[in-house]
């Protein structure tokens, strides 16, 4: 069930955003209090009924959009920063984002969708996916670019909240450019999608073999960042606020080592194709029944952690053809 909007205290609200047709149901923007007026914390995925639920969620505390002073966007996704340009238009507002998502965001809007489902089958194929993995829909739903942001952000950067100390730290993983909120003047933190109450977030490795990134390490380093970190109220995109920010990232990281176990029992002296390996592992249903979507994302997410084991001297490529095969080092 989708909660209502909030009033969270200290200049503090909470809006559920809806996501159509997305098992997430809803992402949490929040708005933080300023004397220029509002800052908003995500901003929901561009359609028409998340608008609305944004507009009216705001004027359930006598804030107009029109009178949002910016929008601080954790990462470049379409459920949390659809809705930044739509808000800029009607208020004038700017958007930050971290400069590594802002690169990303303007080579979507210079690129466009023209060449994305080549691309796809591109690094289906090279994985090692079978022909009949690549007809047929692909279930995702396309989506306009997010609105180039006008500033950009740095790790300990502190967001134009006036009155306020909202400071900008650096996870990447999720996306390059990830960041959490800390709001020091309020002893809570707004962590997107980096850390999530009960569920983890998306690692993948796109396109599956791109070299000198490793994001699952990235991630894992951004976690036990921000464990360290002693923060009252934990404030994410997506469920429910919690508290004990350093157990519920312990959590996490010992979830990931435990699929890199997982990876890394599949891998032998002889190759394995990433598509086999990917078949291989547990995901949340079962293999035969997950549509050509779910596939990639899945073969981009154990690419990650094969990139990891990479890393850390476990696995290696066997070679440079086509497809891409993975052996114990």
């Amino acid at each position: 069930m989708q909660p209502e909007p909030e009033d969270l205290g200290g200049g503090l609200w909470s809006v559920p955003v809806p996501i159509p047709d997305n098992p997430l149901s809803y992402t949490l923007v929040y708005a933080v209090e300023s004397p220029r007026g509002p800052v908003l914390v995500d901003a929901g995925w561009q359609h028409e009924d998340a608008w609305t639920a944004l507009r009216d969620g705001l004027g359930t505390f006598g804030i107009d959009v029109a009178d949002v002073y910016g929008v601080v966007v954790t990462h470049f996704h379409p459920d949390h920063a659809g809705l930044a340009g739509r808000v800029r238009e009607t208020s004038g507002a700017w958007i930050a984002m971290h400069h590594s998502d802002a690169a990303i965001v303007r080579l979507f809007n210079e690129v466009g969708q023209g060449g994305r489902r080549s691309f796809e089958l591109t690094a289906l194929r090279r994985a090692g996916a079978a022909e009949s993995d690549l007809t047929g829909p692909t279930q995702q739903t396309r989506v306009s670019p997010p609105a180039v942001p006008d500033r950009e952000l740095s790790d300990g950067d502190l967001v134009d909240v006036p009155g306020r100390r909202l400071q900008a730290v650096w996870t990447p993983g999720h996306t390059p450019g990830h960041i959490c909120l800390h709001l020091e003047d309020g002893d809570r933190i707004f962590t997107g999608d980096h850390v999530l109450p009960r569920i983890t977030p998306h690692i993948g490795l796109y396109p599956y073999d791109t070299p000198d990134v490793d994001p699952l390490s990235d991630f894992l380093g951004s976690l036990d960042k921000v464990s360290a970190m002693t923060v009252g109220e934990v404030l994410p995109a997506h469920q429910h606020r919690f508290r004990g920010l350093g157990d519920r990232a312990r959590e996490i990281i010992g979830h990931h080592e435990e699929r890199l176990a997982e990876v890394a029992a599949l891998l032998s002296p002889s190759p394995v194709t990433l598509w086999d390996l990917t078949a291989g592992l547990t995901w949340r249903h079962p293999w035969p029944e997950m549509a050509q979507q779910a596939r990639r994302m899945a073969a981009a997410e154990a690419a990650a952690h094969l990139r990891t084991l990479e890393t850390r001297g476990v696995a290696r490529r066997d070679g440079d053809d086509d497809p891409l095969r993975y052996v114990l080092r």
